[in-house]
């Protein structure tokens, strides 16, 4: 007889539902998130056990790779595109777990992505990378406010991040306080600069862009560590049958529900890979400011809209060059991007 399960993974415990092939529960149970504590239920079906169906939560990994260790077939859910009645009374674990199991029962589960575990550790230190970018402009951002504020006139990025000369303290010197907020900001700046240089520097030696990726180089605002980050978080690209899919992906689609020619709200503005929306925003950015062909069309679509329209339009045109880029291995064509 075959037999299905689900779990239903939370941060410190889960709940296992198994089902037979008629759909009828047959074992539910809450368990500790424990390996051994998973594997003791499950192995009195071990040789009639087609699959087991986990959400992608945000703790996975140690899970899947535990039970495909053990030789199961495990399927990630996609919690974007998972649908339950919405007119239930009542609603719990057990429900949720068995409904995982039911869908990869019928075939019918919708299915993430089960990354690569050894290529797992390194895209996380990129992503790390990413927080550590963000952090270091969001704090960037208040301390040109600071200054502007109190000196009537702004100072460059690339000033405030030059770490031979301090052209912060000379700003704030006028008053003890103000002086203590730039100092505090501008180590601090540094200090996540270092630590950036820190992680990019490990990256590039533990992994190179592959064969099929190195083209991304081609790329106006793409260089090495924004590559190797595209590579890592889109894996294999044949996973994306059109551009369209790829870009949707990367949050670079809109999200609109339109009925008889009407807008009838917006979907999962979320559904995607934040990593990929954000690297694609940067190439966006670098590529407006260095990249000629790239600010031209930057600034044609600006003057009929705003610049947060002309950017991501930018960034959604540059991940789907990058999708064609990655699929057939050839270069960047402005001529095609931006005709």
């Amino acid at each position: 007889m075959a037999i299905y399960a689900g779990i239903d993974l939370h941060s410190n415990s889960n709940f296992l539902s198994v089902v037979d092939s008629a759909g009828k529960i047959i074992e539910k149970r809450k368990l500790a998130n424990d390996v051994q504590a998973i594997l003791h239920p499950l192995a009195a079906y071990r040789e009639q056990v087609q699959g087991i169906a986990i959400e992608s939560t945000f703790n996975w990994y140690w899970i899947v790779d535990a039970l495909m260790d053990e030789g199961y077939r495990v399927h990630l859910a996609n919690p974007a595109a998972i649908q339950k009645y919405s007119g239930l009374k009542h609603s719990d674990d057990a429900s949720d777990a068995a409904w995982l199991a039911e869908m990869l029962r019928l075939g019918v589960l919708p299915e993430g992505y089960i990354y690569p575990k050894a290529e797992r550790p390194i895209r996380d230190l990129l992503r790390k990378r990413g927080h550590l970018v963000r952090l270091r402009t969001s704090l960037i951002t208040s301390l040109k406010g600071i200054v502007s504020r109190n000196n009537g006139h702004s100072i460059s990025v690339n000033k405030i991040k030059q770490l031979k000369t301090n052209h912060v303290a000379p700003l704030c010197v006028a008053n003890e306080d103000l002086a203590l907020c730039g100092e505090v900001s501008k180590d601090t700046i540094d200090y996540l600069g270092r630590q950036i240089k820190k992680i990019e520097k490990q990256a590039e030696e533990r992994i190179e862009l592959r064969p099929t990726y190195k083209a991304l180089l081609s790329m106006p605002g793409v260089g090495v560590i924004l590559g190797l980050t595209i590579m890592l978080e889109t894996g294999p690209i044949d996973r994306f049958p059109k551009a369209g899919n790829f870009s949707s992906y990367c949050r670079k689609v809109p999200s609109t529900w339109i009925s008889n020619g009407k807008r009838k709200g917006r979907g999962n503005t979320k559904n995607g890979n934040k990593y990929l929306a954000w690297a694609f925003s940067e190439v966006a950015e670098l590529a407006r400011r260095y990249d000629d062909a790239s600010r031209s069309w930057y600034d044609r679509k600006m003057a009929r809209s705003n610049r947060m329209v002309a950017h991501s339009a930018l960034a959604h045109k540059l991940a789907r060059a990058a999708y064609f880029i990655m699929r057939e291995g050839v270069n960047f064509d402005h001529e095609k991007c931006f005709a």
